[in-house]
């Protein structure tokens, strides 16, 4: 079964506006507005300033997509890649698909001259923090802190 990975186009906005309603509610048990995810997914298209997303394709079938938005280090004089908003397909899982996606963005990273990537984790998800560390992330002694300004939580 072929995997290829490609950029998202704005024919892909369907499939990654409920991807991201799917990862929200298996992560969070979060359901999302889905006008509000429509528009903050349709954003990236609009500014690519902001990142892009990639797409997973095994057969020509869509079955995963992660966004990679950017983080200027004046500390190191260059970007961090941040890989957001991963999802891949249940019947897809366990199949190479990240793992695809994540190679996909170290080559464009690397590419870019990018300083590093970086990603977050539900603090929960050992599955997917075994994942990162097999692929030789490693995490860092950061924690996250949030103060929403809005009603967009």
């Amino acid at each position: 079964m072929s995997l290829s990975i490609r950029a998202a186009a704005i024919t892909d906005l369907a499939d990654l506006v409920a991807w991201n309603a799917a990862m929200a509610w298996e992560t969070e048990h979060r359901q999302l507005d889905p006008a509000t995810l429509q528009r903050g997914v349709n954003g990236v298209f609009e500014e690519p300033r902001r990142g892009f997303y990639l797409i997973a394709e095994r057969d020509g079938v869509a079955v995963g997509c992660l966004l990679v938005t950017y983080e200027w280090s004046d500390w190191r004089c260059g970007d961090f890649w941040w890989i957001q908003s991963v999802y891949v397909i249940p019947a897809a899982r366990r199949g190479g698909v990240f793992r695809a996606l994540y190679a996909a963005v170290e080559q464009g990273a690397a590419a870019a001259g990018a300083a590093g990537l970086r990603l977050y984790v539900e603090t929960e998800n050992l599955h997917a923090q075994t994942t990162y560390a097999e692929l030789g992330m490693q995490r860092c002694h950061y924690f996250m802190y949030e103060a929403l300004l809005t009603s967009r939580a």
